[in-house]
C-alpha cells in the first residue's frame, strides 16, 4: 500500500515533467483513496506536503490545483532572476517589514559556522500572491554578503536579495538545504499572516550555499500549514 510520501512523490514528478502544468486541476481525495487505495487522512497529508512545496495551491471551489510557478520553488527563483531580474513571480509582491544587525541565534549561528551572538544582518519580509500574505520569512547574512551588496541593509525590496547578492559575488547558488517542521504560530506571525486564534504554521528553515562552499545565507520561512518534511535542491 502507497504511503502519503509515495503519493505526494507520484504528483511532484508529474508536475516536474510537465505532466501537469500551472492551473492543471489534481484528482479529489476521493479519487486519490481510491487510486491509492489509502485512507482520508494519508490522502490529506500528501496534498499538504505538496502545498507546503509550493507545488499546488487550493482553490476557491475547494479543489487543488497545480501552482503557477514562483518563489516557494528555488530552483524556478533563480531562472527567474536570470530571465527578468526579478525573483518573484508576476502576481507576487515583496513587503521587507524589518532589517538590522542581530546576534545570531543557536539555529542561525550553526548553520553559518559561527559563535552563537555573532553579529549578523536581518532582513526580514512578507511575500503575498495575489495580494494575499503567503508567508513571512528572515533571512540572515554574514558581513562578507552585505560588503558586496549593501542593498539588502536597506528596507526596500530587491527583487530577489539572495540572486543579487550571488550575482555580486560573483559566484552562483549551488546547493539549498530545507529543514521543514510545524509549530504553533506566533503573535506577531499571526499578525502579519492574517491568521487568527492558535493555529499550526510550517517553519522552513533554508541554508543556501555558493559553488565555493560557502553558506552566505540562512533564512527562516514561517507559512500557514502542518507538515514535517526534509529535503536538499542542488543548483548546479
Amino acid at each position: 500500500m502507497a504511503g502519503y510520501a509515495d503519493i505526494a512523490a507520484h504528483f511532484r514528478r508529474q508536475i516536474e515533467t510537465g505532466q501537469l502544468g500551472p492551473g492543471d486541476r489534481l484528482p479529489t481525495l476521493r479519487e486519490v483513496m481510491q487510486t491509492f487505495e489509502v485512507a482520508q487522512q494519508t490522502a490529506s497529508r500528501a496534498y499538504k506536503v505538496l502545498k507546503a512545496e509550493g507545488l499546488t495551491e487550493a482553490t476557491t471551489g475547494g479543489g487543488t490545483v497545480v501552482a503557477e510557478r514562483g518563489s516557494s520553488n528555488v530552483a524556478d527563483r533563480v531562472r527567474t532572476w536570470a530571465a527578468t531580474g526579478r525573483a518573484l513571480s508576476s502576481n507576487e509582491t515583496s513587503e521587507i517589514l524589518e532589517t538590522g544587525t542581530v546576534g545570531a541565534d543557536a539555529t542561525v549561528a550553526a548553520r553559518l559556522e559561527i559563535e552563537p551572538g555573532t553579529p549578523v544582518h536581518m532582513r526580514r519580509r512578507r511575500v503575498s500572491r495575489g495580494g494575499v500574505p503567503v508567508h513571512v520569512s528572515t533571512s540572515y547574512y554574514p558581513a562578507f554578503v552585505i560588503e558586496a551588496t549593501p542593498e539588502l541593509a536597506r528596507p526596500t525590496s530587491t527583487g530577489g536579495s539572495r540572486e543579487l547578492a550571488a550575482e555580486r559575488l560573483g559566484v552562483p547558488q549551488q546547493q539549498v538545504l530545507e529543514e521543514v517542521t510545524s509549530r504553533l504560530a506566533t503573535d506577531p506571525e499571526r499578525e502579519a499572516l492574517g491568521l487568527t486564534g492558535s493555529v499550526i504554521v510550517t517553519q522552513v528553515v533554508r541554508t543556501v550555499l555558493l559553488a565555493d562552499g560557502r553558506t552566505f545565507e540562512v533564512a527562516v520561512k514561517v507559512a500557514d500549514g502542518s507538515t514535517v518534511l526534509r529535503w536538499s535542491t542542488s543548483l548546479a
